[in-house]
């Protein structure tokens, strides 16, 4: 699954459908030109889990539908101190919807600038899924 609205990827996918369930891939905060968005942890977050849900969506799942969120950060204290920031652009995004999720500190990402990555797992009702031609 590769959104045409995501940069296109290479040596991966932005997901993968097996049966009803889908494996979204690491998204960091990537705009359209696959440059890291500007602004800090917050803006990133916006970014990264926007680019997951766009993945989602490319199937006809909606946020409910996550059933695991991994948030891999390089600084967790940073990510904390705008816990509050990061929880309103949460629920701007996908609602009062939280799944299981675990956030992992970690020395570095793929993209130097990336302070974040966000994968996840949902699951599609048929009713809804679109499935890729």
């Amino acid at each position: 699954m590769n959104p045409a609205s995501l940069p296109a990827p290479s040596g991966y996918s932005h997901g993968t459908l097996v049966g009803t369930t889908l494996h979204l891939g690491g998204q960091t905060a990537t705009d359209a030109d696959m440059k890291i968005v500007p602004g800090g942890i917050v803006e990133q977050f916006r970014q990264a889990f926007g680019n997951v849900l766009t993945t989602l969506r490319e199937v006809g799942g909606e946020p409910e539908d996550l059933v695991s969120i991994t948030i891999y950060l390089t600084d967790i204290p940073d990510y904390q101190a705008h816990g509050k920031e990061i929880g309103k652009v949460w629920r701007e995004l996908a609602g009062p919807v939280y799944p299981a999720m675990a956030g992992i500190g970690c020395t570095g990402l793929w993209q130097p600038d990336a302070l974040i990555e966000i994968l996840g797992v949902a699951v599609i009702p048929e009713d809804r899924l679109v499935r890729p031609s």
